[in-house]
């Protein structure tokens, strides 16, 4: 009798149990429903356009980050980026992960997402990538290219120099410099590649706007762009990808020299005050 107490009494604390993760897990689920409805009805006031929020949210987050607005070494805080837009913190937890699979950013276990502060060698990665695809698909694209895409791509050369005249416009730069190369792939019809090689630019944009600020590489970039786009009008595929080629090269170099000497000179300024604290 001892024992069928026992498994009547064990058989209610399981039931028990199993009743209570019932609710725990339904009471789970009606909270992210309701927060993510609260979410979508506050789209409309909190600067976030009604689309997927965490694709929305990892939108706003990539631009600011690729204007330099979030810079290098900032860490990318949940709960303030969904006070910041008005959201729950899911949909920024989904957008943070986006952007860590674009490589925007790095998830470090004990401190959260950061945006990492890119080496010379990861500068010069970028770009060798850059050198090795881009030319692909404008040697695809090429052929397809119409007197259309000519005009726009011209009218984005006219803005773009206009404002590489301005300093104080340099947050354009990287954009207006994207928009230019990517109506040249346009007609590749490659989206894959051009997949892989917008996430590139994302990662290394706020490096492409700092190479032409720190080398004097406007003019360079100014000549070199309507050479391309003159190249591409004729059709002379051969030409225009090399330059291209070479275009990308020497804006790595120059960025990856540029970058190795200003860290050099900031670890020896901070140098001697290391060793005056240690006196």
């Amino acid at each position: 009798m001892k024992i069928i107490h026992f498994l009547e009494s064990h058989s209610r604390c399981v039931d028990s149990l199993s009743a209570y993760i019932l609710r725990y897990t339904f009471f789970e689920e009606l909270e992210a429903a309701i927060t993510a409805n609260m979410d979508l009805e506050s789209a409309s006031y909190s600067g976030i356009p009604r689309q997927s929020l965490p694709s929305a949210v990892a939108d706003k987050l990539r631009d600011q980050i690729i204007r330099g607005e979030i810079p290098e070494g900032a860490q990318l805080r949940q709960d303030a980026i969904a006070t910041q837009y008005g959201v729950s913190r899911i949909p920024v937890r989904e957008a943070l992960r986006q952007l860590d699979a674009e490589g925007l950013i790095a998830i470090v276990p004990n401190r959260g997402a950061i945006v990492p502060a890119l080496s010379p060698d990861d500068i010069g990665e970028l770009f060798s990538i850059r050198a090795l695809l881009e030319p692909e698909v404008l040697k695809l694209s090429i052929p397809r290219l119409t007197e259309e895409d000519f005009h726009e791509a011209d009218n984005v050369l006219r803005k773009y120099v206009s404002e590489l005249r301005k300093q104080e416009h340099v947050s354009a730069w990287g954009r207006l410099n994207w928009q230019f190369h990517s109506i040249l792939y346009s007609r590749a019809n490659q989206p894959r590649f051009m997949a892989v090689i917008r996430n590139v630019n994302n990662s290394g944009e706020r490096y492409t706007r700092l190479q032409l600020y720190l080398t004097h590489g406007v003019k360079r970039a100014n000549e070199e762009h309507h050479q391309i786009l003159e190249l591409c009008r004729q059709r002379n595929v051969v030409a225009a990808c090399d330059l291209l080629r070479e275009h990308i090269r020497h804006a790595g170099h120059s960025l990856k020299e540029v970058l190795e000497q200003k860290r050099a000179e900031a670890q020896t300024e901070l140098e001697p005050a290391g060793r005056r604290s240690k006196l």
